[in-house]
């Protein structure tokens, strides 16, 4: 598992819940250090193992914390580059959900070392989608929510996104109930000065 996506859990925790907490979580995960480096390559059984600490330390259910999590990443201030990142998928919510499935290719291009599990998205109508989530951990399709209904709120738009488990897999149904419910978050091409 990419360094990047334990730092991600660490970042939260304390970012959320403080430095404590994380300690708490470092600690009941049998880690051996306090923090991640985000360019490292660390077991998946590591990430499992935090992903169950968190739940124990936070009391709360894994999947709650995944969710939150994927929010976390589009909505936190130090997160904003990965947010600008996701904001270059398309200029509506619609363009962005539609090359979403593109973006394990993109991320790539970034850092070549991290392997982002794919994503496919089925169009079921021009209002209702199906994201499939193949990813390294059970509850990786709630992760994957919590982006997307960030990003609804980011781009303006009234969305209902909910993880679900089928025979094919994990996957987000997403229904895009109104295209301009709310003014979106600034964004902007190019950094200002």
């Amino acid at each position: 598992m990419h360094g990047l996506i334990n730092r991600s859990i660490e970042r939260f925790v304390v970012d959320r819940y403080g430095a404590e907490a994380w300690k708490n979580v470092a600690g009941r995960a049998e880690l051996g250090f306090a923090e991640f480096e985000a360019m490292l390559i660390y077991e998946a059984a590591v990430t499992k193992d935090v992903l169950a600490a968190c739940a124990v330390v936070l009391d709360r259910p894994q999947g709650d914390i995944l969710e939150d999590i994927g929010t976390y990443l589009v909505s936190h201030p130090n997160n904003e580059v990965l947010r600008r990142l996701l904001r270059f998928g398309g200029v509506t919510f619609i363009e962005f959900l539609t090359s979403v499935d593109e973006l394990p290719q993109r991320a790539s291009l970034a850092l070549p070392q991290f392997d982002l599990p794919p994503l496919d998205l089925h169009e079921h109508s021009g209002h209702e989608f199906r994201l499939y989530c193949y990813g390294p951990f059970d509850g990786y399709a709630r992760l994957v929510a919590g982006v997307l209904r960030a990003m609804a709120d980011d781009y303006g738009v009234l969305a209902l996104v909910e993880p679900a488990v089928l025979p094919e897999g994990e996957c987000v149904e997403i229904t895009l109930l109104e295209a301009e419910f709310a003014q979106g978050r600034h964004f902007e091409l190019g950094l200002g000065a």
